[in-house]
């Protein structure tokens, strides 16, 4: 891979996170201040697990085999610009939700697009592929910083933020590398897109416990992606955005000191590190303040690195491990629809109903929450969740070399 190719692809995974990471964030906090209630912003959020479970079929029996990656990449960016502009212009929850769900679903399949356009590119993608990967990384950080410093929390404006640079993606793709459809006049079935064929693999009794607990454990997670901001801009937290980006720092950290400890702890302990992160990032949200305990906010967001790399990039290494060759892309789908799509899905409307129902009411209006046992219950959830994996989890090989991984579609 030339410098040059380098930079245009560094460049592409900069703004394509960069979108996200201008109103994902800070969503919650802004429908909150114009009047939506806790199922209505979880709803919101629900949008981009909804899209997790269609997009792939989009991507796999439509952009793999009839246009170039860079081209639907350049549309479905100018197209997602549009509608995201115009969800900011919303203040009704319903028409909101379709507006965002349509965004999404012009977003979410960009995900894929841009690892293909990468991957197409280099010789040896395990090796090159995280050093342009790592800049979606600091794409997300340096939004979150932008919105939090100009305080545009409670405002549309990040969303807007996020169509312009949504704009500048969509034309800079039509000058990206060309990749032509990988899949062009082959059969593909909505099985081969969903990764069913990875189901022979729940024959092993280890390996459904793997996915069960991986669905289960997305419904607690749900919880901190749509409300930790708002949380956090509730207890009197400055600059909460910037402050929540410490966790993709810890993130980018983690994922380089893996192999140190998947070397000495194995699957099954690295999971079950994961998930006691986000017990532990519960219990501080729940019993920290924003005074005297304020450091006990700043280690649950600090524990984002161990929360998302110890399990859900373990959660890929071992679905490598455990696939055959053949059926690997397969598995690694079927991964992503279980956690990302339907746990995610199931995961916001328990949140949004939680968080609904510990409101704190005054005037027939919403003036803020009981975070403490909101965050109890998620954290309770995920122990209960480890133990029981704990318990049911077999791994028949205790020492695994880790293999050179990156999270190809995950939140970040």
């Amino acid at each position: 891979m030339s410098g040059r190719v380098r930079v245009e692809l560094s460049t592409m995974m900069f703004i394509e996170f960069f979108v996200w990471g201008a109103w994902f964030v800070t969503m919650g906090t802004y429908l909150n201040e114009i009047g939506f209630r806790g199922t209505e912003i979880a709803l919101a959020y629900s949008t981009t697990a909804w899209a997790a479970v269609f997009s792939p079929f989009f991507v796999g029996m439509i952009a793999d085999r009839f246009f170039s990656a860079q081209k639907v990449l350049g549309v479905m960016h100018l197209l997602g610009g549009v509608l995201i502009f115009a969800a900011s212009q919303i203040t009704s929850p319903l028409l909101f939700f379709i507006v965002l769900l349509a965004y999404a679903l012009t977003y979410m399949p960009t995900l894929a697009l841009v690892n293909a356009i990468s991957f197409n590119q280099m010789q040896d993608p395990g090796k090159e592929f995280p050093s342009v990967r790592v800049l979606g990384t600091l794409g997300w950080i340096i939004a979150g910083l932008i919105v939090s410093f100009l305080k545009l929390e409670p405002t549309a404006v990040p969303l807007q933020i996020a169509a312009g640079a949504s704009f500048i993606l969509g034309f800079y793709s039509f000058a990206l590398p060309s990749t032509p459809p990988k899949s062009a006049g082959k059969k593909v079935t909505a099985g081969d897109v969903l990764g069913l064929d990875a189901l022979k693999l729940m024959k092993d009794p280890s390996f459904t416990i793997f996915v069960v607990a991986s669905l289960l454990i997305c419904i607690p997670l749900s919880f901190y992606y749509s409300f930790a901001n708002l949380f956090f801009n509730e207890t009197g937290m400055t600059n909460a955005a910037a402050k929540m980006s410490m966790g993709q720092g810890s993130e980018v950290f983690f994922m380089l000191v893996m192999p140190f400890f998947f070397a000495r702890l194995g699957v099954k302990k690295m999971l079950l590190v994961g998930m006691a992160a986000w017990v532990g990032r519960y219990f501080l949200f729940a019993y920290g303040n924003n005074g005297a305990l304020v450091t006990m906010f700043y280690g649950g967001i600090l524990l984002h690195g161990i929360c998302y790399d110890f399990f859900f990039v373990t959660g890929q290494i071992y679905v490598d491990r455990k696939a055959p060759k053949e059926i690997q892309a397969s598995a690694q789908g079927f991964l992503g629809l279980v956690t990302y799509g339907v746990g995610m899905v199931i995961g916001n409307y328990v949140a949004g109903f939680i968080v609904q129902n510990y409101e704190l009411m005054e005037n027939e209006a919403v003036a803020g929450h009981a975070w403490k046992t909101i965050w109890l219950i998620p954290g309770i959830m995920a122990g209960v969740v480890m133990v029981a994996f704990a318990l049911m989890f077999r791994e028949k090989e205790e020492a695994v070399a880790v293999e050179e991984a990156a999270p190809a579609t995950a939140e970040e």
